[in-house]
């Protein structure tokens, strides 16, 4: 990270626990900041990404109210990978649960990559308990955005992408989705975490504008790899649990609050185009193409971006 990004110090929760959801899946959640703040919900990435300690240091805390929880299986949540009763209505459920247990009417919603996607899913569910939306790498989760990661990369990174092809027999790679889903979700540990390692490695490879040996280094542990491999497979074979284009359609329920869409121009993981249509359903959200970033919320440009977003909310209640 770049000592010229606008990043709040480091903090550690005041709060934090275990929620049970069901009878299979229970939930790291924590509160950091300012308990009597307004509330702002972080939504990780991935799916499968969990929350990380630099995730709190978007957000003023002697302003913000900040709650960060790990989705089902990721993170600290338990079981880790497990996409078993695991679906975008189920998560939405989660955050209710949470809104409810902490006394919280309403929050800000922030979410990156795949945190852009349930913000958005949220918001058109729970309107009334939105404040307004700071979203950061937009993937809508078309069946175009899949095609793209799972085979699109290839024409920005060839070697990356060959090696992703090359773990899987040439007889099955004219359809990798498939093919990574039938070892992701195999009962052997030994060839699930391999594809895990694989499909994790491949992403953090492309994460940065210029690539950073540590984030793949920390994509391929089993902590992050497991929940990434397993979870993303999930919800791209099943395209998010939602009709094609669902999100765009219904944005009208979520067109009257205030947004911010904080865009990478060269994102290859969630291409720009997506943050473009989201823009054009959406035109009283403020775009900010990042023209010095590729995918990380950590890109310096993003992350100062973002950080000045939640400045603005605090200090105006919407985005300038």
């Amino acid at each position: 990270m770049s000592e010229n990004t606008l990043m709040f110090p480091p903090i550690e929760p005041y709060r934090h626990g275990m929620l049970e959801v069901d009878a299979l899946h229970t939930l790291y959640w924590e509160e950091c900041g300012n308990p009597d703040g307004q509330p702002v919900l972080f939504l990780h990435g991935g799916p499968g990404g969990g929350t990380s300690p630099t995730h709190r240091r978007f957000f003023d805390p002697a302003h913000y109210r900040i709650v960060l929880f790990d989705q089902r299986g990721a993170g600290k949540s338990t079981p880790l990978g497990e996409y078993r009763n695991n679906t975008t209505a189920l998560l939405i459920e989660d955050i209710e649960k949470i809104r409810n247990m902490l006394g919280i009417e309403q929050w800000l919603v922030f979410g990156g990559s795949w945190g852009s996607t349930l913000a958005l899913a949220y918001g058109e569910e729970h309107p009334d308990r939105c404040l307004g939306f700071v979203l950061r790498g937009i993937f809508l989760c078309t069946k175009a955005e899949v095609d793209w990661f799972v085979n699109g990369m290839n024409h920005f990174y060839p070697e990356v992408h060959q090696r992703f092809a090359e773990a899987i027999p040439h007889s099955e790679r004219g359809n990798l989705l498939q093919a990574y889903v039938k070892r992701l979700f195999c009962d052997e540990p030994a060839i699930y975490k391999e594809a895990a390692r694989n499909w994790s490695r491949y992403e953090g490879s492309c994460l940065f504008l210029e690539p950073q040996a540590q984030a793949i280094e920390d994509f391929e542990s089993d902590e992050v790899s497991l929940g990434i491999g397993r979870l993303e497979a999930h919800y791209m074979l099943n395209g998010a649990f939602m009709d094609e284009d669902q999100l765009i359609k219904n944005i009208h329920k979520i067109r009257h609050l205030p947004a911010v869409i904080v865009q990478g121009r060269y994102d290859v993981i969630c291409p720009p185009v997506s943050a473009y249509r989201l823009h054009q359903a959406w035109p009283t959200a403020k775009l900010h193409m990042i023209v010095n970033a590729g995918h990380a919320a950590m890109e310096p440009g993003i992350a100062t971006e973002l950080v000045r977003a939640t400045e603005q909310f605090k200090t105006h209640g919407k985005f300038l």
